[in-house]
């Protein structure tokens, strides 16, 4: 079943039942069924449907983008950087109505984090569209009858898989790193939060040829896992969970092809005794993604304070935080919004509970959701900080993947450092103190892969973003990232005197 032009349907009531992106043309799956789409600030309630892809239509999109790749990769780097920024500029046109559809589906408050998530994917496109004749190699001195030079080409067919937390951002960064360099790009958003991601592909279906972007939608243990496997895939890249980035792995070693991984994350914040401000108070808050629910891998939730700051530290904290609104993620009021689905909200709900169960923990705000009234309705929960926490017990261990912060003191800087680096994830760490010294010799120790001092921002375009141990491999959002990860290089020698 083929439908060209038009995205969506009407299917009872006013449920759209959205279509998917093969070969240029908006298509149902070839099995005919649907997924529904449930928005998380009302339990239950379904605003969407999106195609259930079969393996016949990863396969028909992955020969789509095989065939277009002939042509996209023969494309001037100029003139695809030129058809990048046009993405940019229309999807700015249309930022409004993908901010609005983010936080339906994602619960991601839309003055807090929807519009944000969209502008910066929107820079992303303008960040690659300028780069794009950056695709360069380069010469080696072999004497003056030999020319030995090298050049980078594309890998060819790109399988992107994205999570669901920052759904539109993630898939522009999956298209634009894929895109740019003359690759072409199968990606397949989260089954929880596909809609703005297939808004985003209409924008750039049409500006690009067709095939060179394709979108299925689906359960990732379905379409994800036969994508991965797919024998024309040559390049697999995925956000998301360790768990799942080690299948992906698995995956890519049955037939040898490159992997770029950016999986979970458990970041530490070291709070140094001459850091005792409001401004760093922010800072934390900004760091730990409590307006996101804490739903980031990049998420600070290990805080380390030093034991001299602690009390008053955490009371300017818990007072920040109580100002904080929840609730409907489209209200300009609300700060923060919901949880993205119920197997997520009784995960963070679970990690809550054997927190509150271990023996001389202390819950000092939020807690286990409230069982009635307004917040009721979605799956909303309060930030919640427990103190008195221990480094190895499982709270203090695991992603929660929720807004849970737990507060560790400390009163000796290697002991802190020790404990930062006690985990097998090493993604993201935040470091604040006036000493600048002291931040630099604190972030060089610490093995993560992308450390901020002073500051608890997202990542902006050029940053060099990955991380260390079980937390991913390859890098993202920069030039030498787009390079290093989505091309290869191949180096040809001369014989001049011939």
């Amino acid at each position: 079943m083929k439908t060209v032009g038009k995205m969506n349907t009407k299917v009872n009531g006013n449920v759209e039942r959205e279509l998917m992106l093969i070969d240029g043309e908006w298509t149902a799956s070839a099995g005919g069924e649907f997924i529904p789409v449930e928005t998380p600030a009302k339990r239950g309630t379904v605003i969407a449907e999106v195609p259930r892809a079969t393996g016949a239509d990863v396969d028909r999109a992955v020969k789509a983008a095989a065939k277009a790749f002939e042509s996209w990769k023969r494309m001037a780097p100029r003139d695809r950087g030129k058809l990048m920024l046009r993405v940019a500029a229309d999807m700015e046109a249309q930022s409004e109505d993908l901010a609005k559809t983010l936080s339906l589906e994602t619960g991601n408050a839309i003055r807090t984090q929807s519009r944000g998530e969209v502008a910066l994917a929107a820079d992303l496109f303008r960040f690659y569209g300028g780069v794009a004749s950056e695709q360069k190699g380069e010469t080696v001195p072999l004497g003056e009858q030999v020319l030995c030079y090298s050049r980078r080409e594309p890998i060819g067919v790109v399988a992107g898989i994205i999570p669901w937390n920052s759904p539109v951002l993630l898939g522009a960064l999956k298209i634009t790193m894929a895109l740019t360099p003359g690759n072409t790009l199968v990606l397949k958003p989260a089954s929880d939060a596909p809609l703005a991601v297939l808004k985003m592909a209409r924008i750039c279906n049409a500006l690009l040829p067709k095939g060179v972007l394709n979108v299925v939608t689906g359960a990732g243990t379905e379409c994800g896992a036969m994508l991965a496997r797919h024998p024309g895939v040559g390049k697999l890249s995925l956000t998301g969970s360790s768990e799942v980035g080690k299948s992906i792995m698995a995956a890519a070693a049955e037939r040898i092809v490159p992997v770029t991984l950016e999986l979970g994350g458990k970041s530490p914040q070291i709070v140094f005794p001459d850091a005792n401000d409001d401004q760093v108070v922010q800072s934390v808050i900004n760091g730990m993604r409590f307006t996101r629910q804490g739903q980031s891998c990049t998420a600070g939730s290990r805080l380390f304070l030093h034991a001299s700051i602690f009390d008053s530290f955490m009371d300017k904290l818990v007072k920040k935080l109580r100002s904080l609104k929840i609730g409907d993620p489209l209200d300009e009021a609300t700060d923060i919004g919901a949880i993205i689905n119920r197997i997520q909200f009784e995960k963070v709900c679970a990690y809550v509970k054997d927190g509150l169960e271990q023996k001389g923990s202390r819950l000092v705000m939020g807690g286990l959701p409230p069982q009635e009234g307004p917040l009721a309705q979605g799956y909303f929960m309060e930030p919640t900080i427990f103190t008195h926490i221990k480094n190895e017990w499982r709270i203090a261990r695991e992603e929660v993947f929720g807004p849970v912060l737990v507060s560790i003191p400390w009163e000796d800087e290697e002991e802190a450092i020790r404990m930062a680096n006690d985990s097998h994830y090493g993604l993201a760490a935040y470091v604040y103190s006036h000493d600048i010294g002291k931040a630099l010799r604190t972030a060089h120790a610490i093995e993560s892969g992308w450390i901020q001092v002073n500051q608890g921002l997202g990542i902006l375009p050029g940053t060099s973003y990955g991380g260390f141990k079980q937390s991913g491999m390859g890098r993202e959002y920069s030039l030498e990232g787009m390079l290093d990860s989505y091309t290869q290089r191949k180096c040809i020698t001369v014989n001049l005197q011939y």
